[in-house]
């Protein structure tokens, strides 16, 4: 069900970098350590990193485009699972508000520390998320492509 994405199936490099260089322009830190900055290397660095990494994209009701190990497992999702839920799902019904307006805040300030809230994987198992950070994806020429979360703590509910 975790299984990895194959070769080609995962984030693009674009994705990869666009993760690393907004979570770096919004917060001045890394979001992992690079070790090899190749597309196989980025790839295999961000899906393997010892915290949850996740995105959405920009649709009207944004669809998540990126789960790493982690996010895959904590939300018991395969990569094709995790790829066509609209992010909304994520978050319990009576969350849904309260998600709502933080992620607001996040697109007015860039990004936001220190988040909690519960989160539904997809087998209905519930935990409570703590400091996540989440950050506005903007390329190079300042285009908003979506939002990203990464955070290393949860406790099962």
């Amino acid at each position: 069900m975790m299984n990895r994405p194959l070769s080609g199936i995962g984030a693009t490099y674009e994705h990869n970098k666009l993760l690393l260089d907004s979570f770096r322009r919004w917060t001045g830190q890394d979001l992992v350590h690079v070790e090899l900055d190749t597309e196989k290397g980025l790839e295999e660095q961000l899906f393997n990193a010892s915290r949850v990494i996740l995105s959405h994209g920009t649709e009207k009701d944004p669809v998540l485009n990126y789960g790493n190990r982690m996010a895959l497992e904590l939300w018991e999702m395969d990569w094709e699972q995790m790829t066509s839920t609209p992010s909304r799902l994520t978050a319990e019904p009576m969350e849904r508000a309260e998600r709502e307006r933080f992620f607001t805040q996040v697109t007015a300030n860039g990004y936001v520390d220190n988040y909690t809230g519960i989160r539904i994987s997809s087998t209905g198992r519930r935990f409570y998320i703590v400091n996540a950070t989440v950050w506005n994806l903007v390329d190079e020429d300042g285009v908003y492509r979506g939002q990203a979360a990464t955070f290393q703590d949860y406790r099962n509910l």
